[in-house]
């Protein structure tokens, strides 16, 4: 199985080829980190040679953010290991390599073994944390005959995944096996799980990470957006985050409403994908919408225009200068993104009614009367009235705040159960770690 496998990914990825080389040449950053894909483990990776580690896996931005508290919490919990962490996309790498440290982060190796064995070899992990469902069939085997533990965190089986995943039920019940805990975030996402092929004895629910995340801490730009925006007199302030291909042109026109009735409006625009900005960019100007790029904006005054976000890792932050936030990726069929942030920050929440992808959290919120879910022919109104309605507004903010502290704690529960799959080895490094000391050489720090 695993060489028809191998074989059928060879062939899609010389298929593929042309179009990754023509990817390449419009972003001249997509080539980055490829010999690390192929196998060529970064030297900054060589200092993690005398501990064992763990590694954790976050495929991009969104995954990562999830993850983050669990990392810190792992590296606290667990000194005598160095953790690393691995993602896929270049965005995933950048803001990795800003919380983590470049030497910590690298990224995560295509599905072939001449490329997966150097990583297991030098790193020697004792457990391997995967954020929600990153099933790659030749890592999960190779990583457990060398030893090491694997768990799935977070673990989703979105509405979109699912029928693909039940087609091949007879190939990912074998693909899960070397698999020792998922942690899934509902029991839907259990029973999901255990409908494709994973052992059911090893599915527990743990809850969403996502909800644990911990507010960013201030930022620059905050305070020097929040200064320019009150020089200008200008608001309200719509933040618009994580849009794709297609939402833009909803969005400008649900917007230039707005600006008829409030000609000092802002739009802070976030686009979920890098290679995006310059197109949006474009697109903003052949509409003629006054709009200024966070990369080149000087601190002047803004006032009456659009605000568009060309930088990775501040979005989480900037929901907090939000009068009202959009969360993208669901006015048009894409499954929609993560409500999570600007709920911690108490903004009032608007989606679009394609939310697959987060069907329990949005459904969640729902019930509580803390999001409202619109399609485009009403996108308009519904900015309209919240803007003019300040007691809705805040309400409508403050039961999506409320909502989230009540779903908060697995971070924790997720913790315990890795501790669970680390003890035998842990006692084991903290025995060589105590000995080592008491030979006169010092515990190596976390790295």
């Amino acid at each position: 199985m695993y060489l028809v496998y191998s074989a059928l990914l060879g062939v899609v990825l010389v298929l593929g080829l042309p179009y990754w080389l023509f990817r390449t040449l419009r972003h001249s950053k997509r080539h980055i980190g490829l010999a690390e894909r192929l196998g060529k483990v970064p030297d900054g990776l060589a200092r993690h040679r005398s501990r064992p580690a763990i590694w954790v896996h976050a495929v991009s931005v969104g995954e990562l953010i999830a993850v983050s508290d669990l990392i810190t919490a792992l590296t606290r919990r667990f000194p005598g290991y160095s953790l690393v962490v691995s993602t896929t996309t270049a965005a995933g790498q950048t803001l990795a390599r800003s919380r983590f440290g470049r030497n910590s982060v690298f990224y995560f190796p295509l599905d072939f073994k001449f490329a997966i064995r150097p990583y297991l070899q030098i790193l020697r992990p004792e457990l391997i944390v995967i954020a929600e469902t990153e099933f790659w069939p030749n890592f999960l085997r190779l990583a457990h005959q060398s030893g090491a533990r694997i768990a799935i965190v977070n673990a989703r089986i979105s509405d979109r995944s699912y029928p693909g995943y039940r087609r091949f039920r007879r190939f990912w019940t074998r693909v899960l096996q070397p698999i020792d805990i998922f942690l899934t975030q509902t029991e839907e996402d259990r029973r999901r799980l255990a409908n494709i092929g994973a052992p059911v004895e090893r599915i527990e629910v743990s809850g969403n990470l996502k909800f644990d995340v911990s507010l960013p801490p201030p930022t620059a730009i905050v305070s020097s957006l929040r200064s320019a925006f009150q020089q200008a007199q200008a608001g309200p302030v719509l933040v618009c985050g994580s849009t794709v291909d297609g939402e833009e042109p909803l969005l400008m026109r649900a917007f230039e409403n707005v600006l008829a009735s409030h000609p000092r409006a802002i739009m802070i625009l976030a686009p979920r994908r890098l290679e995006r900005f310059d197109e949006v960019a474009q697109l903003l100007a052949q509409l003629g919408i006054r709009f200024w790029r966070r990369s080149l904006w000087n601190g002047d005054p803004i006032s009456g225009g659009v605000l568009l976000i060309d930088s990775i890792g501040e979005l989480a932050s900037l929901y907090a200068l939000g009068d009202v936030a959009f969360v993208g990726g669901s006015l048009v069929p894409k499954g929609g993104h993560n409500i999570i942030e600007p709920a911690r920050h108490g903004v009032p929440i608007v989606v679009g009614n394609h939310t697959e992808n987060f069907r329990d959290i949005v459904g969640l919120f729902q019930s509580r009367d803390a999001i409202r879910v619109v399609g485009p022919a009403e996108l308009p109104l519904v900015f309209l009235e919240l803007f003019s309605n300040e007691a809705e507004r805040t309400a409508l903010g403050r039961r999506g705040a409320e909502t989230l502290r009540s779903q908060t704690g697995a971070t924790q529960k997720t913790i315990e159960t890795l501790e669970k799959l680390l003890k035998p080895f842990s006692s084991t490094v903290s025995s060589a770690i105590t000995s080592s000391a008491g030979e006169g050489a010092p515990a190596t720090p976390p790295q």
